[in-house]
């Protein structure tokens, strides 16, 4: 992100003719949102709604029997030093059975905590080596994540347990490795979460939200186990912070429950966040072959033809150009596209679930919020906003009317669209990869 130049950008006016609110100012040349290099094969996930987690990864015939339980994402702990439970079911083609039976995974990393969290295993959090500690988890969980077939653009939540907010070293401490944890999974394609206590760490982390010294994480998931699934309201956190699709929340604590005849002792959570993006397999159903193409169009160049029966690997789906009865296209591990007619997904019209929309999210960079708009230029109608550090869900990019220095706009999941000059992906001048042209 060109920072030095939105520096010369001032005034009521010129606020209105970027597309920002009235009375705000471009962003300071130092920021805590930093830019994600996404590579060809990833996308994110989000989920809404109830989720639980466990210590131990329930077996597949579990998960098979909570099939009416109100949950449908789970919290899995992927590694780190501090991790308690064995994890006999937790391998790769477990993760690929429960994705394909239509749950979510929210992957937790349990690495060194703070000295004042006392826990009963794995290393302690140091001050003067606390950047070096937050990579080396950041390297750690990226590993064991792609171990398991979480591929880039899946969230990671590092756990931090409560801690005593009145011992400065480790507060300084858990903030700079928080810092680096979100910098190093950003450098490699991944999203940044964070697990905290609601009165034992989140609002150290909450006070740095705008922090030019500590990168800020992509999205909170807080303990508070009061039995309230709200998203708002978080005392010591503004409902203006992680407030796009950022936020999740451990309500109720460790109890049993049981569904199908299988009890599991879990925590409750509710969910409105990224989470894990897993790869899902299908065979090219085409009579002869179906052409891989740069883009979702048959307007884009063939790179390859892939024979009848040939076994994909999907990321996720977008709309391209009509291939018979469907707008779908798959975007395949390399990067290429095929059009959904010719594959054996559910739907020959449509999306087919449990494969995820293609999408990029990024914290957008303002100093309080920007406009979101109806179409690719700041002509269009205002119709919302999105506020500092919250996340614009990337579908395709466009030009449109110059903001700033670039005519590139974004178009979000929600068909609106906002300047590529306040989302810190790779430009901010020209498209970045590996985001489609709409």
């Amino acid at each position: 992100m060109n920072l030095t130049q939105r520096l010369l950008i001032i005034g009521a006016s010129a606020a209105l003719a970027l597309g920002l609110s009235w009375g705000q100012r471009p962003p300071a040349a130092a920021d805590p949102a930093t830019s994600i290099s996404y590579p060809a094969a990833s996308s994110n996930t989000r989920y809404t709604g109830r989720a639980f987690d466990t210590c131990t990864a329930p077996s597949l015939d579990a998960i098979r029997a909570w099939k009416d339980s109100p949950y449908r994402a789970l919290g899995v702990y992927i590694g780190g030093d501090g991790r308690t439970c064995a994890q006999p079911n937790l391998t790769k083609s477990w993760v690929g059975a429960v994705s394909r039976l239509g749950w979510k995974l929210i992957p937790i990393y349990l690495g060194p905590q703070p000295s004042s969290a006392n826990r009963p295993r794995g290393s302690t959090i140091k001050l003067s080596t606390a950047s070096a500690q937050g990579r080396a988890a950041a390297d750690d969980a990226i590993a064991q994540a792609k171990a398991l077939g979480m591929i880039a653009g899946s969230a990671i939540y590092y756990d931090v347990e409560a801690y005593d907010r009145g011992n400065t070293n480790d507060v300084k401490a858990v903030l700079t490795f928080e810092s680096a944890w979100t910098r190093q999974l950003h450098a490699k394609g991944y999203l940044s979460g964070l697990y905290l206590n609601l009165t034992r760490g989140a609002a150290d982390t909450a006070g740095v939200y705008t922090s030019t010294s500590y990168a800020r994480a992509d999205a909170i998931w807080i303990a508070r186990w009061d039995g309230s699934t709200s998203l708002k309201g978080w005392a010591g956190i503004s409902d203006s912070k992680w407030a796009v699709h950022q936020r999740g929340k451990q309500y109720r604590g460790d109890h049993t429950e049981t569904y199908g005849g299988v009890t599991i002792n879990i925590d409750s959570d509710q969910f409105d966040a990224p989470v894990a993006t897993v790869l899902y397999s299908y065979k090219v159903t085409a009579p002869v072959s179906l052409n891989a193409r740069t883009g979702p169009s048959t307007s884009y160049e063939t790179v390859k033809k892939l024979p009848a029966g040939t076994s994909l690997k999907i990321v996720c789906q977008t709309n391209g150009g009509t291939v018979k009865t469907t707008k779908v296209w798959d975007r395949l591990s390399d990067g290429t596209y095929v059009s959904d007619y010719y594959v054996s997904t559910p739907s020959g019209t449509g999306m087919s679930k449990p494969l995820p929309r293609c999408r990029h999210s990024y914290q957008v960079d303002v100093s309080s919020k920007v406009n979101v708009r109806t179409g690719p230029g700041t002509s269009y109608a205002t119709v919302g906003s999105i506020p500092n550090g919250g996340l614009a869900a990337v579908v395709c990019q466009k030009k449109g009317s110059k903001v700033g220095t670039t005519t590139v706009w974004n178009k979000l999941d929600d068909a609106t669209w906002v300047s590529d000059y306040y989302v810190t992906n790779r430009s901010n001048t020209t498209y970045s990869a590996p985001l489609q042209r709409c």
